[in-house]
């Protein structure tokens, strides 16, 4: 028999993933294509904006600045760490290098995007500050726009040209995909186990994000509050740093590990690294990775978070 909490968690997953089918089912054309696009970088600044507004909401924030800055540094050192670890041993043990030859093209590390990102938390922090409580957000306001993000994710994913079954049937992108994600919760475990007042579902959640910075924080936010919501966020924001920077540098003799590291945003963000650094042949494994991970990384999450 399903207890109330259990249907509350089938139904955030139904919420979560039913936007990414219908974004697949819909028929596309360019206009359609270029519009979610446009709308998908405009919504990540807004999600992001709200939850630094709820992040000032949150009583006695100054006092957990330290620790905040503690639990992410930590969380990222182990995830970023372990999944990079995990597939240097899978290149080593099972080599693989990309057909072709390797573009020898210098990329311009930017991380431009990142800073407006961080920007746009501290700008809703300062707004959350002195907003009225009449004017806040709604409560649903959140999950609106995950469903939102979702569908445009979905979008994206299928004018990407891949089929699920030109993914499904990459078998260095699923077992890439596979010793990514057990290396990172490895990492979440790690994370348990180090700070007691962390719960071992809480901890496997907070490190389901993948570098999918957007969705975790939303996630995690409505699962254990502003506090975590930020730790999830800026942990998957470190990720998308040490991605643009070491890419290239491990992209040498470690391409799947090179891969690896930009995870969720392997397929959009950090592509254009990976194709710069490791050439055309890399990006059928960049782009199938990155869309295992994209379906892995909310499931996980809700799975995870709904345990406790």
């Amino acid at each position: 028999m399903q207890t109330p909490q259990n249907i509350d968690n089938l139904i955030t997953l139904v919420l979560i993933l039913a936007p990414l089918f219908i974004g697949f089912a819909l028929p596309l054309n360019r206009t359609l294509v270029q519009l979610s696009e446009r709308l998908l970088g405009y919504l990540v600044y807004i999600i992001l904006t709200l939850i630094g507004i709820e992040l000032a909401q949150v009583e006695g924030l100054g006092s957990q600045i330290a620790s905040i800055a503690l639990y992410v540094t930590v969380l990222s050192v182990l995830t970023i760490g372990g999944g990079l670890a995990g597939l240097m041993v899978f290149d080593r043990m099972v080599p693989w290098s990309p057909p072709g030859k390797q573009s020898v093209t210098k990329h311009k590390v930017s991380v431009r995007g990142s800073l407006i990102q961080v920007s746009c938390v501290l700008i809703g922090f300062v707004i959350g500050q002195f907003l009225p409580a009449s004017f806040m957000p709604p409560g649903n306001t959140m999950t609106g726009l995950l469903m939102l993000l979702i569908l445009l994710v979905g979008i994206g994913l299928k004018a990407s040209g891949i089929t699920l079954k030109e993914v499904l049937l990459s078998k260095r992108g699923m077992q890439t995909s596979v010793i990514f994600t057990l290396a990172v919760l490895m990492g979440g475990i790690i994370f348990w186990l180090i700070f007691d007042e962390v719960s071992l579902p809480q901890s496997l959640a907070l490190a389901s994000g993948f570098g999918w910075y957007s969705l975790s924080a939303i996630v995690m936010t409505d699962a254990y509050g502003a506090v975590w919501g930020s730790v999830a966020l800026f942990n998957d924001l470190v990720r998308e740093f040490f991605a643009l920077l070491f890419i290239p540098f491990f992209m040498r003799k470690t391409p799947s590990a090179a891969v690896g590291l930009g995870g969720a945003t392997s397929l959009d963000f950090t592509l254009p690294v990976i194709q710069q650094s490791g050439g055309l042949g890399v990006v059928p494994l960049a782009i199938s990775f990155g869309f295992i991970i994209n379906i892995v990384a909310p499931v996980l999450m809700v799975v995870f978070s709904s345990f406790g």
